[in-house]
């Protein structure tokens, strides 16, 4: 698996640093994507986040959002992959500062 980023040059949604995708190299989903992941600046200190693909859905008018990449049992698992995606971003910060 890859992860390809996209920075998000036009800066909107303020704080939204980038999207990334997943791209799978082998085994059952090789020649796919996974879409959806994005990479931003915490509101509060130092620091990134990363959100998960999600569907959103309204309950008597309050939207909600449904995730769509979720653990099977442990819930730390997502950990795994939110550092992959930072460690991918980190590195895309780091080419795009000495081409600069």
């Amino acid at each position: 698996m890859t992860v390809k980023i996209l920075p998000n040059e036009k800066g909107n949604p303020p704080g939204k640093l980038a999207d990334a995708e997943l791209h799978f190299t082998e085994g059952a989903l090789e020649g796919l994507k996974l879409i959806g992941f994005a990479v931003w600046e915490r509101k509060t200190g130092n620091g990134r986040n990363v959100t998960f693909p999600a569907r959103q859905y309204s309950v008597n008018g309050e939207r909600r959002s449904f995730a769509l990449l979720r653990p099977v049992g442990d819930a730390t698992s997502q950990d795994r992959i939110r550092e992959v995606v930072l460690q991918a971003y980190a590195e895309h910060e780091a080419e795009a500062a000495v081409t600069s």
